[in-house]
């Protein structure tokens, strides 16, 4: 059914892209300061369907096309990076949903929609995402074998060390919300925030 060799490979592999920062981790850590980890598994649902259809999609070779258009692939960095520097300067500015309100104030909370489509959208907007699993995922599946049980697994692997990946940045971002709140220090909060969301543009437009 799998090739153990090719899966032993895979698991440090993915669980290695997993981890790195991106636009999906930076949104699972923003909201577990802003909403709490709880609400954010709202938006993790969302990211691992929104993943796991890249991740069908770019094997089954859709993805190729982004490449034959190599614009349609810098537009996407584009639009992306501008998003995610809009929400930057809102939370610098301590406005806008995914910034922590001060001591005393109602959060904004997102709804449990809002918060799966916010999910959803980012993993299949990410050109980053298309990129990884087009280049990473064909050379990981045995010609010999059959095709379907093995992308089956492979594609199952990838949501569980996303998931595990995004509690981590999410209880991360919660944690660091406690700390700071109990000193009073919610601008700090916000501007870290925003500062992983200017990084995370800035990688995109530059890479």
């Amino acid at each position: 059914m799998v090739n153990l060799a090719l899966l032993g490979a895979f698991i440090p592999t993915f669980l290695f892209v997993s981890v790195t920062p991106g636009m999906c981790m930076t949104l699972a850590m923003t909201l577990g300061m802003s909403q709490g980890v709880r609400r954010t598994f709202w938006m993790m649902w969302g990211e691992m369907l929104g993943v796991g259809l890249v991740a069908v999609l770019a094997v089954l070779g859709v993805a190729a096309l982004m490449l034959q258009f190599p614009a349609l692939f810098q537009w996407f960095k584009i639009v992306g990076a501008v998003y995610l520097s809009y929400v930057g300067i809102q939370m610098w500015r301590a406005k806008g949903k995914l910034a922590l309100p001060s001591a005393g104030a109602v959060p904004q909370l997102l709804s449990r929609r809002a918060l799966f489509s916010q999910g959803f959208i980012t993993a299949v907007s990410n050109p980053k995402g298309w990129a990884f699993h087009m280049a990473l995922l064909p050379p990981f599946i045995d010609s010999s074998l059959s095709f379907w049980p093995q992308l089956a697994i492979l594609i199952s692997i990838i949501l569980l060390l996303e998931f595990l990946s995004m509690l981590l940045y999410a209880s991360g971002g919660k944690a660091l919300a406690l700390f700071l709140t109990r000193s009073n220090r919610v601008q700090y909060l916000n501007r870290i925030g925003a500062s992983l969301m200017f990084g995370v543009a800035l990688w995109m437009l530059v890479d």
